[in-house]
């Protein structure tokens, strides 16, 4: 059997822990009626609001025919707004996408943290957050 790289290991890692990640956060979020991927599109558009739907879809991991259809979703449920001037469609959060935010942005916080902080040290974190970055920059230029 053919030894695998160390890069590739760390980097099947990477993908098995964000998987496993993603999975106990989708359940961690059902309290609040989330997903891990409408989580993090509400996120990006806190922050980023208004923005279009195209601006949205490069800010997420979702696809682009994935976004119009949660957009759909969030927008029904309440949570987002889509005005349109002109050409161009912008989305902002209404007060309940801010409400459901306000709630569940602390928990989902304190729930990811602790996959870190009961593993690493700070100086580990540290140290990890500044090989990551590292790593991303380097991925950006590919």
């Amino acid at each position: 059997m053919e030894k695998i790289s160390l890069s590739n290991v760390v980097w099947l890692r990477m993908i098995r822990f964000i998987h496993l990640s993603n999975q106990l956060s989708n359940e961690h979020l059902k309290e609040f009626g989330l997903t891990v991927a409408q989580f993090d599109t509400l996120i990006q558009i806190k922050v980023y609001q208004p923005l279009t739907q195209g601006a949205l879809a490069e800010k997420t991991t979702v696809t682009q025919g994935g976004i119009s259809r949660m957009l759909s979703r969030l927008e029904k449920d309440g949570y987002i707004h889509r005005k349109t001037e002109w050409k161009t469609k912008t989305i902002s959060l209404t007060q309940a996408g801010e409400a459901i935010l306000s709630q569940a942005q602390p928990s989902q916080e304190a729930f990811q943290e602790r996959f870190f902080t009961e593993a690493l040290t700070v100086d580990e974190l540290q140290e990890f957050s500044r090989m990551m970055s590292k790593i991303h920059r380097k991925a950006l230029e590919h």
